[in-house]
């Protein structure tokens, strides 16, 4: 025989998540309107409030409302950016097996927002580029290096204009540093052959040539995914190891 619901279940809190949702996609509720009082509200949408107060806490994680300490909640902004946030949190449960799944959707998204960048960038922000290529030095260590790494694209995604596709880009960054760490330690001349590339970009930007640039990238990004792929096991096995704190 099968067990009645229990109150605040969460297949009653999904209900509550799907109203709120409705409401907010119909225009019902807009952002920066404040929900009903709760008891109000929950007899509104013909629940309980312990499945209400479940769906609030849920919806405030993902950025979606804005519970605000005595003073009620709210409908955030809805801002796409700041909802795409919540992504990294989400990213960071990853399972180590796959690191190569976020190196390939990385190699399908940042050469075309590195295209839309090449015709988006000024002149200066370009100078800024090598200039930032100059601060890294002669001698850095991996960590810097893999910093400068990080910085240097993500100026670039800034570049193609998208908030959007700069966010999701953002949200797949943990796990594919960790890659780059790894490849910094363990392969010869990564130094010389990460700058070459880097300044083989910048050249392809500057001459406002949208399909070289996005051939540039995809190779420098393939470098890393080609790297992960042919690793021994032991070295897999150490990646795996070290990939949460």
């Amino acid at each position: 025989m099968r067990k009645p619901r229990v109150d605040g279940s969460p297949a009653l809190t999904d209900v509550a998540v799907q109203k709120i949702k409705q409401m907010i996609i119909s225009g019902e509720l807009a952002p920066g309107q404040r929900l009903p009082r709760e008891a109000d509200f929950a007899d509104r949408l013909g629940l309980s409030r312990s499945s209400l107060r479940e769906a609030v806490k849920g919806l405030s994680m993902l950025g979606v409302l804005d519970v605000r300490q005595g003073d009620g909640t709210y409908v955030a902004s809805l801002d796409s950016v700041m909802l795409l946030g919540g992504m990294a949190f989400v990213v960071d449960f990853h399972r180590d097996d796959e690191v190569l799944h976020f190196l390939e959707v990385r190699r399908i998204l940042e050469p075309a927002a590195s295209e839309m960048a090449c015709v988006r960038l000024t002149d200066a922000e370009i100078d800024e580029l090598d200039a930032h290529l100059d601060r890294l030095g002669e001698d850095p260590s991996v960590e810097e290096l893999v910093a400068s790494d990080l910085e240097f694209h993500k100026m670039i995604v800034a570049g193609s204009g998208n908030p959007v596709l700069t966010s999701l880009l953002d949200s797949i960054a943990g796990p594919i540093q960790r890659a780059r760490l790894w490849r910094g330690s363990t392969e010869a001349h990564a130094l010389a052959r990460t700058t070459a590339e880097h300044r083989a970009i910048v050249r392809a930007l500057r001459a406002r040539m949208p399909a070289v640039v996005s051939a540039a990238v995809t190779t420098h990004i393939f470098g890393v995914e080609q790297w992960l792929r042919s690793a021994s096991p032991e070295l897999r096995r150490q990646l795996q190891l070290t990939a949460r704190p």
